[in-house]
């Protein structure tokens, strides 16, 4: 990755201007990344974008070009923009691996660092979690729906820009798709990757049995025919049938298949199924697409269609929806103490959870399934025979568990601005997205009217949050003079 420093907003230079002027550049402050909604109206999110976050802090550093840009377009002092000119990273970054299952309102990554280098940063790890995030959890709800059949990732014409779709095509594997359809994805992160033909091939010869023919010549590997440009049933299906007596049967050539991109989909694969079976190919594939999502691909499974896989773009890579993850303070060093802070809003939900915490997993030890988690102030000790999840919207809604395993989320990534996380190969990231969806009970799974997972504060937390909630709203407003 490129030197992406200057990644950021103005009123972070802005606001890193005023701190460096107030001599707090070696305050030491807390950062939380979280998202307050599940995109898509769903159970869960999955995390994307750490490796991005990886790769940026690493080359982190101003160069002489991005200053000249400051002090020409800025104003900025000079003993300000000196100090961004020598500023790297130094601080401390906490954050849940990709490929986890998470939630609203628990910590994804915590920033410990000084306050500017704290500030600065956060444009980009927003911007690389958030979009990360969605193309993960668009891709996990639609392999999910899928019931085990192949998802490609046809979206790249449909991204959000050229970085983007390759990004999109990374995160869909590491979801769970099979391929890609994005070249330039695939050649730089190894992917594997799947093509047919377009519509204009045909087109183009105004021929389907001359255009299937000419394209099984050229790609023997590959025979996999577009049926659907004039008539599906009466021409396409007919003339892949006929190609494939003529020429790949004759040569020995597998017909691996047809797509279908149009029409009714769900009658069009069972009627296809049946003349393929009856031509005595029950080996080639069905392959459907155009604009699936997770609802149409559970409607057609459930509609009885017959397919082997699907293809799926914008859907993935430019989903309708965002992931609205925020980056709040919670918590200022004062003489090596942590003191927490808080945000208060009239909006309940936009009242964050302060102080550094640590999140837990807590798993029943018979099935796996995961329990719930919790977020608890950084010094807690959790217990391992019995736990208390306490409701933070209703304390009095409490459930005890037993017989649990209890796991911390996030894992150490950057320890005094050095990194000290390997990032796990996007194979490796692939399976352990895999495993940890197991965890999940199949009711938060639904596409449609998940069942709301449980994220609780401890009891300490909860009396904290509280505590300053209420001192926040009986803090006597002061008179300035001007």
């Amino acid at each position: 990755m490129a030197n992406m420093t200057m990644l950021t907003d103005n009123y972070e230079f802005t606001m890193g201007q005023t701190y460096f002027d107030q001599g707090e550049i070696n305050k030491k402050v807390y950062f939380d990344v979280f998202y307050r909604k599940n995109p898509f109206k769903g159970g869960y999110a999955i995390t994307g974008g750490l490796d991005r976050i990886v790769e940026y802090i690493k080359n982190f550093k101003f160069t002489d070009k991005n200053i000249e840009f400051l002090r020409k377009k800025c104003t900025f002092s000079e003993e300000y923009l000196n100090y961004l000119k020598n500023l790297k990273f130094t601080g401390d970054i906490y954050a849940i691996p990709d490929g986890t299952v998470v939630f609203p309102n628990e910590p994804i990554i915590t920033v410990r660092a000084n306050i500017i280098e704290a500030q600065l940063i956060e444009t980009a790890l927003l911007l690389y979690f958030n979009s990360s995030t969605l193309y993960t959890t668009a891709a996990k709800r639609i392999v999910d729906a899928a019931e085990n059949r192949p998802v490609m990732e046809f979206g790249a014409r449909r991204g959000r820009g050229d970085e983007a779709c390759v990004e999109a095509a990374k995160y869909a594997y590491i979801a769970g798709c099979a391929a890609t359809s994005n070249m330039k994805s695939a050649e730089k992160y190894d992917l594997p990757f799947f093509g047919t033909m377009a519509h204009s091939l045909i087109s183009d010869v105004g021929d389907e049995y001359t255009a299937f023919l000419n394209y099984a010549k050229s790609n023997p590997n590959n025979c996999v025919f577009l049926v659907d440009t004039y008539n599906t049933l009466k021409s396409g299906i007919p003339n892949a049938i006929k190609v494939a007596n003529d020429y790949l049967k004759p040569n020995n050539i597998p017909f691996k298949g047809i797509r279908i991109d149009s029409g009714d989909l769900a009658y069009l694969s069972k009627e296809a199924r049946k003349m393929l079976d009856e031509a005595g190919y029950p080996d080639a594939k069905i392959c459907l697409s155009n604009g699936l999502n997770e609802h149409t691909i559970k409607s057609l499974i459930e509609q009885g269609a017959c397919v082997d896989s699907f293809g799926v773009g914008d859907n993935i890579a430019a989903p309708n929806d965002i992931v609205g993850g925020v980056y709040k303070l919670v918590g200022v060093e004062e003489d090596g103490v942590v003191k927490p802070r808080i945000k208060v809003s009239d909006t309940k939900e936009k009242t964050i959870n302060p102080h550094y915490k640590k999140v837990y997993r807590f798993y029943d030890k018979d099935t796996g399934y995961a329990l719930g988690d919790v977020l608890a102030v950084h010094d807690e000790i959790i217990p391992t025979d019995k736990y208390v999840l306490v409701n933070p919207n209703d304390e009095f809604k409490t459930t005890t568990i037993t017989n649990y395993n209890v796991r911390q989320l996030q894992v150490p990534i950057f320890i005094n601005g050095e990194l000290v996380y390997k990032v796990p190969t996007i194979e490796e990231r692939k399976k352990y997205c895999e495993e940890e969806f197991k965890t999940i009970y199949p009711e938060i799974q639904r596409s449609l009217n998940p069942h709301e997972y449980y994220v609780d504060l401890s009891i300490k937390l909860l009396k904290l949050k509280k505590e300053l909630i209420l001192n926040s709203v009986n803090k006597p407003k002061r008179r300035i003079k001007v």
